[in-house]
């Protein structure tokens, strides 16, 4: 039970980390990466990062079912999902290689984090598939999901 807690905690903080500095990187998310313009790109990450955090809150609403530990899966579960799309926005715009392997490591650790979860209730592991740690800056958003194969991890 203190494990559970401690990662509550910890979410907790994270979100509330994270929804103190959305108003202080919040301009244009309209805007289009055209070559190195460093403005456009921050505006391409803060879009992409409002809509995993918007995804992630959405998806965190869950009806009370009864049962604790499933309520706790039905909620981490997005939260940890948030957190890999954030991870990825910060690979395909970020610059600084220190916070880029962090936001690697996040990506893996949040995905058997998932997997340990649905294992600890007994349901099924969603389809293997790579971790999307290297994500070139001039991917669009659209192609993240299906990521190139050949493309080195």
């Amino acid at each position: 039970m203190r494990q559970a807690a401690r990662i509550q905690a910890t979410s907790v903080a994270l979100f509330l980390a994270v929804a103190a500095i959305r108003p202080a990187l919040a301009h244009d998310p309209s805007a289009h990466i055209h070559g190195n313009d460093a403005t456009s790109g921050e505006s391409a990450y803060v879009a992409e990062n409002d809509a995993a955090m918007n995804k992630m809150m959405r998806d965190m609403e869950v009806q009370p079912s009864g049962d604790v530990d499933r309520d706790f899966v039905a909620m981490m579960t997005p939260h940890h999902q948030g957190a890999i799309d954030m991870a990825i926005a910060v690979l395909k715009y970020g610059k600084n290689e220190r916070l880029k392997r962090i936001a690697q490591e996040i990506i893996v650790n949040q995905q058997q984090e998932i997997a340990a979860m649905k294992l600890a209730l007994g349901d099924p592991l969603p389809p293997s598939a790579p971790a999307p740690t290297q994500v070139p800056a001039e991917t669009p958003a659209s192609s993240v999901q299906g990521m190139d194969p050949d493309m080195k991890m």
